[in-house]
């Protein structure tokens, strides 16, 4: 009777057992709170940009099976909304970060955070230059030295032999505008391109290194710029703001000297500056016929951008691939946090004009 008792126990017990596994396995792998949440903070939300870098995050936190945040402040120039939208972010304890800093020196306190608690933070965009060493596992963005190094050869093939008729009694000058002197990728465009065209002046014209003065804003004018030439000037703008009305006004002031000081060319370093432009030009359609020959690259895409270009106001633009770089950010952050190891990944870059904006392998990458 009492072996009858124990093995009726016995099968209670077993099938207690079937019943309570499925429901645990099951709270584990899809409960409430189970799901990895990886905070995406971005350097805004306000530009067809990153509206573009969102649905990649979005599209790899489908593919990974993670929840993510992705928030931007209204302007680029709020650095401190930023630094609250990140603190809030970390309050939720996230598996993962990504973050495009506006200002590294304003998130050192919880990037030293991240680090002791080892959660891993990705850069993407501009990333996170100069944050505490180990903190900032990879970064998903485009070489963009190199992408404005792309402008700066287009640009010169067009303007070569105005180039080499300069003087010194009737001197020419290029523009490169800066949304501003803080964040590393338009720090990284406006030096691309800075030193791609001194090169390209001093190894493929008539001209030399002594005849060009890099000028304009000092965060773009590096000790090892020439400085001294009175040919070619390449003036470095900055507005005074990142705002649409700061941009405009600075593309306007610009645009007052094209006749005065024989600017041959404008470099539109972000969507930002395009749109100050535009801005100012009447949609570009004031480009042919009020600054007539005057070459104009911009960067990124954007409706108004692409019009230009299909239109011709502007030589061309150079494209990235924000979905990537949104795609990549979380791809990234999900595999640091599965504890893969995780390294650098450059988005890419492309030139686009009239003649190649509906190839296949272009049409793609221009978001509206």
């Amino acid at each position: 009777m009492k072996s009858l008792r124990n093995v009726s126990v016995l099968v209670l017990a077993l099938v207690m057992m079937a019943v309570a596994l499925p429901v645990f396995a099951g709270g584990q792998q899809g409960g409430a709170g189970d799901t990895p949440y990886i905070a995406v903070v971005s350097k805004g939300e306000q530009h067809d940009f990153w509206q573009q870098v969102k649905k990649g995050a979005n599209a790899a936190a489908d593919q990974y099976g993670v929840d993510i945040t992705f928030e931007g402040p209204a302007s680029e120039s709020d650095v401190q909304d930023q630094v609250e939208m990140l603190n809030n972010a970390m309050a939720k304890n996230p598996v993962a970060i990504a973050l495009a800093a506006l200002d590294t020196n304003s998130v050192m306190d919880q990037l030293s955070q991240t680090l002791s608690k080892g959660i891993p933070v990705i850069g993407f965009d501009s990333g996170v230059p100069n944050a505490p060493k180990g903190s900032i596992y990879a970064n998903a963005s485009t070489d963009n030295y190199n992408a404005a190094g792309l402008a700066a050869e287009k640009m010169f093939s067009v303007i070569k032999s105005d180039i080499e008729a300069a003087t010194a009694a009737n001197p020419v000058k290029i523009v490169v505008m800066n949304q501003d002197a803080a964040g590393e990728s338009l720090l990284s465009r406006g030096r691309g391109f800075r030193d791609t065209m001194v090169k390209l002046i001093a190894e493929k014209s008539s001209l030399s290194m002594n005849d060009i003065k890099v000028m304009g804003n000092p965060a773009y004018v590096d000790s090892s710029n020439p400085t001294g030439g009175n040919k070619v000037m390449i003036e470095m703008v900055v507005p005074a703001s990142a705002s649409a009305t700061d941009s405009a006004a600075a593309a306007t002031a610009v645009l007052n000297k094209v006749a005065d000081d024989s600017v041959l060319g404008i470099f539109c370093s972000n969507e930002a500056t395009v749109k100050g432009l535009l801005a100012a030009t009447n949609d570009g359609a004031d480009l042919p016929a009020k600054y007539a020959g005057l070459v104009v690259i911009g960067f990124d895409a954007g409706e108004g951008q692409k019009n230009a270009v299909r239109n011709q106001y502007f030589l061309g633009s150079i494209t990235q691939d924000p979905y990537q770089i949104g795609f990549k950010a979380v791809e990234l952050a999900f595999k640091a946090y599965k504890g893969e190891p995780v390294m650098d990944v450059d988005t890419g870059a492309k030139f686009y004009d009239k003649t190649n904006m509906d190839n296949d392998d272009i049409k793609g990458l221009l978001y509206d």
